[in-house]
């Protein structure tokens, strides 16, 4: 795009100097026929004594003249308009150099920005472009099931989603886990909860995963879902490759579980070494 607008650039630039030349040509030949007149009608007031008028008069030198001076009077007059239309078309070429200029000025500093932002723009347009796009096929699913989810009971919808989870239908199994956060009260939303971190794990939507369990620890922090909850969270950091948070989630587990079930002390072992805690 840059370079279009050098190659326009380069002959506005040119004509206008063009223009200027004829401008001043123009204006010598003036100058000179304002002499030649001059000198005419210096010539007429030293015969007659006085300055013909340029007109016909009686005598046929005094006629003479004033034909002649009639003619560099008309030639004059061409000229100088002449001479102002090319000084108009001059002046509307200088404004389109500003104008071109000013254009070009601004594009090279858009590039510069860019440049020096390494796209960031552009790639937060794509981002915020792929996300409406995700929030409308995921409002498009939702509306399709709406009627669906009416008809379930909140324990229905977690009994479905659960069975969902099993089959790797994890995207079902999200909307089955929010239907039963929202319509579901005390175990069932807590087990929603939990569900809704397992499924967005599964789509490895991790840092969203790792929100849920938390999410879910937080309705009932000394509840049966608690460690696995906080086990979760940690299961979630690490595949964000925050290990730091990961650790510090297991500390947190083990400082409130003192005495976890043996399924949870596997877990915790793993994930410690998944982590390189201390």
């Amino acid at each position: 795009m840059v370079s279009t607008v050098f190659l326009s650039f380069g002959p506005v630039v040119a004509h206008a100097q063009v223009s200027s030349r004829e401008g001043i040509a123009l204006q010598d030949q003036i100058m000179e026929l304002r002499q030649q007149l001059s000198q005419v009608q210096s010539s007429g007031a030293s015969s007659s004594g006085s300055l013909p008028a340029p007109v016909a008069v009686g005598s046929q030198s005094g006629g003479a003249n004033g034909d002649l001076v009639a003619q560099l009077l008309d030639r004059v007059n061409t000229l100088e308009s002449q001479q102002r239309d090319m000084r108009g078309q001059l002046e509307e070429l200088t404004n389109q150099v500003k104008e071109q200029s000013a254009s070009l000025s601004k594009q090279m500093s858009d590039m510069q920005f860019a440049a020096q932002n390494g796209g960031g723009a552009a790639a937060a347009t794509t981002a915020a472009t792929s996300s409406t796009s995700k929030k409308e096929e995921t409002g498009a699913s939702h509306a399709a099931t709406a009627s669906t989810e009416a008809a379930q009971t909140p324990e229905a919808a977690l009994k479905a989603g659960k069975a969902a989870l099993l089959k790797h239908d994890y995207s079902a199994a999200q909307e089955s886990a929010q239907s039963a956060i929202t319509h579901g009260k005390g175990a069932v939303k807590i087990d929603g909860q939990y569900l809704l971190g397992q499924s967005l794990a599964g789509q490895k939507q991790f840092r969203e995963s790792a929100v849920a369990y938390y999410d879910a620890y937080k309705l009932s922090p000394k509840g049966p879902k608690a460690p696995y909850a906080l086990l979760g969270v940690s299961s979630a950091l690490i595949g964000l490759g925050n290990k730091k948070m990961a650790c510090q989630a297991l500390t947190r587990l083990k400082s409130e579980f003192p005495n976890p079930s043996e399924n949870v002390t596997k877990s915790m072992v793993l994930f410690s070494k998944q982590g390189e805690c201390s």
